[in-house]
């Protein structure tokens, strides 16, 4: 059971474009960071990237990052350090631009780190207590970032739905930053999976925060293709499972109706039962009920069927072999190709009129990237995609072919 400052306690306050960066600094310190993060070390700032366009509620706000640099700058801690992992379907690089970090970390002289670039060394992790799950999914062992050892992290998760979660928040955040590009192996055991990052978390670091940020929120078909609302909340606490079921109430689930929280709330890395939490700061019992539901995409319904369904048999096959490009072009086809300029645009537009998008902005050169495809790019991407299936489906005939030989 991990006992740490802050335990059961998180912070909650509304807020308002014109006095955002002052209630983050307030925020965090309701929320105790002094104690939960030694001032003499180096602090990781683990930024969120869902997407690299910017897209209301998706990755974490350039005034959430913003107002955590200028109070821990202020409060004298030496070294600051935005971390940013890759995936397979977002390119971070374009995404901390298009969502405005980038812009912020110069303009406070952070050092940027892409652990996924070479000069970053993976090392593997011993554990002190048995994982749930990792060291199943990976029996040659969990390699994570060597410069993770030693150093503070504040977690900078929005709130959200997620189609595998449920909601997504500060546990899962750390996903990303802890696990390499064959992180989607975990995906049919992802509840756990979380649970022993945040395992991996407290042994590890120095000091471990999170903030997060709802002052746009998204419910639906997260991370990415969700409906956006303006809900004006923030929210702190050293507590990634308190802040997490906090997250959770708010958009209207049971916090322990989630598998990823009730599990790391009986291990005991954090506080997870919303009635053992302390809220300081605004009272949430007087927030209008969110009503938030969780919604799968036509991409997530075929993960599912392959993690959990009727195609969990091929999920090696599908996910582990040569064949696994198939997965990351249907993402990027539906979301970049389909959805966005079809469905998402016409959502952006309408954020860009509301008080938050009117801020987000202001942040950097004024421009805000909407990508977009014109209707023969649209027909050329979907032939394309006809094809890559075709192939798909035929390697997979050639390989189960192969396979029934090799048996026979």
């Amino acid at each position: 059971m991990a006992e740490f400052p802050g335990k059961g306690k998180v912070a909650v306050l509304k807020t308002q474009p014109e006095t955002v960066l002052e209630d983050y600094r307030e925020l965090m310190r309701l929320a105790g960071f002094r104690e939960a993060l030694p001032v003499d070390k180096e602090t990781l700032l683990k930024i969120n990237i869902s997407w690299d366009t910017w897209y209301p509620a998706c990755s974490t706000a350039p005034w959430q990052l913003e107002g955590v640099i200028q109070e821990l700058q202020a409060a004298g801690y030496p070294r600051l350090i935005a971390a940013h992992n890759d995936t397979v379907v977002v390119d971070a690089r374009v995404g901390e631009r298009n969502n405005k970090h980038l812009y912020v970390t110069e303009k406070y002289g952070l050092d940027n780190w892409h652990l996924y670039e070479p000069q970053f060394n993976w090392v593997r992790y011993e554990p002190r207590e048995p994982f749930l799950v990792l060291d199943k999914v990976y029996p040659e062992g969990v390699y994570i970032p060597e410069c993770f050892y030693g150093r503070n992290i504040i977690q900078m998760p929005t709130v959200k739905t997620h189609v595998f979660t449920t909601i997504t928040g500060a546990m899962k955040n750390a996903f990303g930053g802890l696990l390499g590009r064959k992180r989607h192996w975990t995906h049919s055991v992802i509840h756990e999976t979380v649970v022993d990052l945040l395992q991996i978390q407290q042994d590890i670091h120095s000091g471990v925060f999170a903030v997060m940020d709802g002052t746009l929120a998204g419910d639906g078909p997260g991370p990415r293709a969700m409906r956006w609302h303006e809900k004006d909340i923030i929210l702190a606490s050293a507590d990634q499972v308190a802040i997490d079921a906090v997250s959770a109430k708010l958009q209207g689930f049971d916090p322990l109706s989630l598998d990823f929280i009730r599990l790391a709330h009986e291990r005991g890395l954090g506080v997870g039962d919303p009635d053992k939490i302390e809220i300081v700061g605004y009272d949430i019992r007087q927030e209008p009920a969110w009503e938030f539901v969780q919604e799968d995409t036509f991409a997530s319904t075929g993960q599912k069927m392959i993690y959990h369904g009727w195609l969990k048999g091929f999920e090696g096959l599908l996910l582990r072999t040569p064949l696994v490009p198939w997965s990351y072009f249907a993402s990027n086809f539906y979301h970049n190709v389909y959805w966005y300029p079809f469905v998402g645009r016409q959502r952006v537009e309408e954020a860009l009129k509301s008080k938050w998008g009117q801020l987000f902005a202001q942040y950097g050169d004024g421009e805000v990237v909407m990508p977009g495809m014109n209707p023969q790019a649209v027909t050329t991407a979907a032939l394309a995609t006809a094809g890559v299936g075709a192939l798909a489906l035929g390697g997979a005939a050639l390989l189960l072919r192969g396979r029934r030989n090799g048996e026979s």
